[in-house]
């Protein structure tokens, strides 16, 4: 049983991880705590659902609209919001965040009710037995694509030259500015491309979990805790970072209780944080990515 337990969490982690690394990129390089990501979930929860009732679309082929819908709502945001708070106060910051997400929620409560949504698909009951351990359809295709999208995510920050501009400007927006990078436009696409990742995690957690109003607050505090244990701007540390809280949390709510997942993880996150204050893969002083 620890076996299989162990397995479901690696996989469930794998999602976290998307939702996780779009929360800290977005960190690394506008250094502004998105207190709106959790919310993009919810929105691209919302409109898998939409997509499915409406025009009987398949969760996953509303991968190709889903993420490029919230790449352009993150845009919006960036371009309406985030842009006007960024280099000042962390309070107004998060001011702006919070109303921000308030705004979201309460204007899809309004439209859709508190009432739960769900995706019921032909393959949402499928499992697969690998010897002892029976793994879930839904939850092996998200752990493949999950993977997939932070190695080409991962690719794109190396290789191509608007990657290198992001990391360029996490390590020193004066400079990059000075070496004809457009910050702005830097700012704007890692935004957007953190937005997409939400709703890819979004579209990806449909076919498992049903969705309401408030799940963002629940996703939200779980990419914060995945963050800040891996090492806040850490990329890498949020992949493990993901992981280990996906493994906690299934092994938790079965040996103590569905009721005690939470506690179980920011106990793990408190003594990280009492033991490595940086996080697992975050060194003190030094920027990220």
């Amino acid at each position: 049983m620890l076996l299989q337990l162990t397995v479901s969490g690696i996989l469930l982690g794998g999602i976290y991880a998307l939702i996780a690394v779009g929360l800290t990129l977005i960190f690394g390089v506008m250094r502004i705590v998105n207190f709106t990501h959790g919310d993009l979930v919810m929105l691209g929860m919302y409109l898998t659902y939409l997509l499915y009732k409406g025009f009987g679309l398949d969760p996953y082929i509303s991968l190709f609209i889903v993420p490029l819908a919230l790449f352009f709502i993150g845009v919006l945001i960036q371009k309406l919001v985030v842009q006007r708070v960024v280099g000042r106060p962390h309070e107004v910051q998060i001011f702006a965040t919070v109303g921000l997400s308030m705004m979201l929620s309460n204007a899809v409560l309004a439209y859709f009710k508190g009432d739960y949504r769900s995706v019921q698909t032909t393959y949402s009951t499928d499992t697969i037995q690998i010897g002892p351990v029976f793994l879930g359809v839904p939850q092996i295709v998200a752990f493949g694509i999950s993977a997939v999208i932070t190695l080409v995510l991962f690719l794109f920050l190396k290789f191509t030259y608007t990657g290198k501009a992001i990391r360029a400007t996490t390590q020193n927006r004066i400079s990059a500015t000075l070496m004809g990078i457009d910050v702005r436009r830097v700012y704007t696409m890692t935004f957007a491309i953190g937005s997409a990742l939400a709703g890819i995690a979004a579209v990806l957690l449909m076919p498992l979990y049903p969705t309401y109003p408030s799940i963002g607050e629940a996703y939200l505090l779980i990419a914060f805790v995945v963050v800040v244990l891996g090492g806040l701007g850490s990329i890498p540390g949020a992949l493990v970072g993901a992981l280990i809280i996906g493994v906690v949390e299934t092994v938790s709510a079965y040996y103590l209780g569905s009721g005690w997942k939470q506690a179980a993880y920011f106990v793990i996150f408190i003594l990280v944080l009492i033991m490595r204050p940086q996080g697992l893969f975050g060194q003190r002083g030094a920027e990220q990515l």
